[in-house]
C-alpha cells in the first residue's frame, strides 16, 4: 500500500467534511474539464485574471475564492480541495493576504500541494513590500500589493515566467501574451498618474473602510486613510470609526469611498457624522462578477481610477 497516498486521501476526506459543515455549499465550484490544457488553481480573482490573460488559450484556471468575497479569511469547500489537488500549477498572492486561520496553508497541505516540488507559486514575488503600522498589526505585510498597476505587471511577469516552466512547450506564447498584457497595464498606470495629478493637491486624500491603498498612495501620489487598516474579525469598531471621523474634521475631503467586498454600514456612520457624502463604490480584494464592470484586472483599476478622480475633484 502507498501509505503516502493513503495519509493524503485521508485527510482530504476529513477536510471535505470538516468543510461541508462550515462552508456555503450554494456556491458551486465547476471541476477541471478540458485535458489538453494547463490546470491552474488561483486563490481569488483578480489572480485568476491575470493568469487567464497569459495563459490564454493553452490554461484552464479555477478561482478558490467567489467573486466578491474576502479572500483575506475563507472556509475552503471540498470542491476546493478537489481542484487544488488536480491543478498543474497554484498561484497565490502571499504578503499574508491567505493567512486568516491559516486556511491556504491548511488546504495545500491537505491537497498534497506542499514540498519544494509542488507546482505552487508566490504571485507577488520582487514586490516592495510595505507594512501595516496600526497596533496589534505593526510589521505585518501588507498584501494588497496588485493596487499599484506597477506591481500588476511585476504579477503578470511572475506568471508568464512560471508558465513557461512548467509548460515549455507553448512558453513563446506565454511570453508573446504577457508583452501585450504588459503594455496595456503600463498604458493605464500612465493615465493614473496624470489623472490624479488633476485633484487639487489638497483634495487628494482617499478615505476607504480598509486601509488597502498603501501601496496605490505611493505610485499615483495620492493619501490615503482608512476605518480599519485590514480586514479581519474585529473591524469597524466605535474607537475606528471616532478615530477617522476627528481626522476628517481637519481635512477638506469632498468624498467618501466603500469596497465592494466589505459591510458599508461603518462608512455610512462616518459619513453621517462628518456631513461627507459618500461618492463612490471602489475594488479592493475581488473584482465584479463576469460581465459587469471590474469584471478584470484591467478594467477593476480604470473603475478605481475614474471613480477616484471623479469623487475628489
Amino acid at each position: 500500500m502507498n501509505w503516502k497516498k493513503w495519509g493524503i486521501a485521508l485527510a482530504m476526506s476529513i477536510f471535505m467534511i470538516t468543510a461541508a459543515g462550515c462552508a456555503d455549499n450554494s456556491a458551486p465550484r465547476a471541476g477541471f474539464g478540458d485535458e489538453e490544457k494547463l490546470k491552474v488553481v488561483t486563490t481569488y480573482s483578480i489572480l485568476y485574471d491575470i493568469v487567464m490573460n497569459v495563459g490564454g488559450d493553452h490554461v484552464e484556471v479555477i478561482s478558490l475564492v467567489p467573486y466578491g468575497a474576502n479572500p483575506h479569511e475563507y472556509d475552503p469547500l471540498p470542491a476546493d480541495v478537489r481542484n487544488t489537488a488536480d491543478a498543474d500549477a497554484v498561484f497565490f498572492n502571499g504578503l499574508n493576504l491567505e493567512a486568516g486561520n491559516s486556511w491556504f496553508e491548511k488546504l495545500l497541505a491537505t491537497a498534497g500541494k506542499t514540498g519544494d516540488s509542488a507546482p505552487v507559486f508566490q504571485i507577488s514575488e520582487g514586490v516592495k513590500v510595505k507594512f501595516l503600522t496600526d497596533k496589534g498589526n505593526e510589521g505585518e505585510m501588507d498584501p494588497h500589493a496588485w493596487l499599484d498597476l506597477r506591481n500588476g505587471m511585476i504579477y503578470a511577469a511572475n506568471v508568464r515566467d512560471a508558465l513557461s516552466a512548467i509548460d515549455p512547450d507553448h512558453a513563446e506564447d506565454y511570453q508573446s501574451n504577457a508583452e501585450a498584457y504588459l503594455k496595456e497595464l503600463e498604458q493605464l498606470h500612465e493615465n493614473a498618474v496624470a489623472e490624479i495629478r488633476n485633484i487639487p493637491e489638497d483634495q487628494r486624500y482617499l478615505v476607504t473602510s480598509e486601509g488597502a491603498f498603501k501601496y496605490f498612495s505611493e505610485a499615483y501620489g495620492i493619501e490615503s486613510g482608512y476605518i480599519w487598516e485590514i480586514n479581519a474579525e474585529s473591524e469597524g469598531t466605535p474607537e475606528q470609526v471616532q478615530a477617522i471621523v476627528d481626522n476628517l474634521k481637519q481635512r477638506n475631503v469632498k468624498g467618501l469611498f466603500v469596497e465592494t467586498s466589505v459591510d458599508r454600514r461603518s462608512m455610512e456612520m462616518v459619513s453621517n457624522e462628518t456631513g461627507i457624502p459618500i461618492v463612490g463604490t471602489v475594488f479592493t480584494d475581488s473584482l465584479a462578477s463576469p460581465g459587469e464592470v471590474g469584471d478584470t484586472y484591467l478594467s477593476m483599476m480604470k473603475h478605481n481610477i475614474d471613480t477616484i478622480v471623479k469623487g475628489l475633484q
